[in-house]
């Protein structure tokens, strides 16, 4: 029996590992100042294959004017889903000039496809309903984009 709980602490020691070093590789996100019409919005940047795979997978919770930006090198119909993400949340997708181009509402643990109406290079996700809440809708613009690579 003393092996069997000795593995299992090693696993338990690896897992907390694994996810101690998937909160280290979120934090060292940039944050970009963006804003919405008078809202103000702190931005982590994913621009790196990574850092956008990885996404908001695993969080547990988002400060009210947070948000994540995703930044791709080319124009195309990047569309997401929300496997292994707990917060349920709302995605606009945004032409380069910082217009939104239409807002999705993803639900948490979900494989639905989450697409632009036209080819895009940023998509930025808030918590659910930050943009109905503030009146936001598409046509409107996000100040503060980083250019695209």
């Amino acid at each position: 029996m003393p092996s069997v709980f000795k593995t299992l602490l090693s696993h338990c020691t690896l897992l907390a590992a694994m996810t101690a070093g998937v909160a280290n590789a979120q934090a060292a996100l940039p944050v970009v100042p963006l804003t919405a019409g008078m809202f103000a919005i702190n931005a982590e940047v994913a621009a790196t294959p990574a850092a956008r795979e990885q996404g908001l997978m695993y969080r547990k919770a988002m400060p009210a004017n947070a948000g994540m930006l995703f930044v791709f090198e080319q124009k195309a119909g990047h569309c997401f889903w929300m496997k292994n993400t707990d917060l349920p949340l709302s995605i606009a997708f945004l032409a380069d000039d910082g217009t939104i181009v239409n807002i999705e509402d993803m639900a948490p643990q979900t494989e639905d496809n989450h697409c632009p109406k036209a080819a895009i290079r940023y998509a930025l996700e808030m918590n659910k309903g930050w943009f109905a809440q503030k009146g936001i809708k598409s046509g409107a613009k996000i100040g503060g984009l980083p250019q695209a690579r």
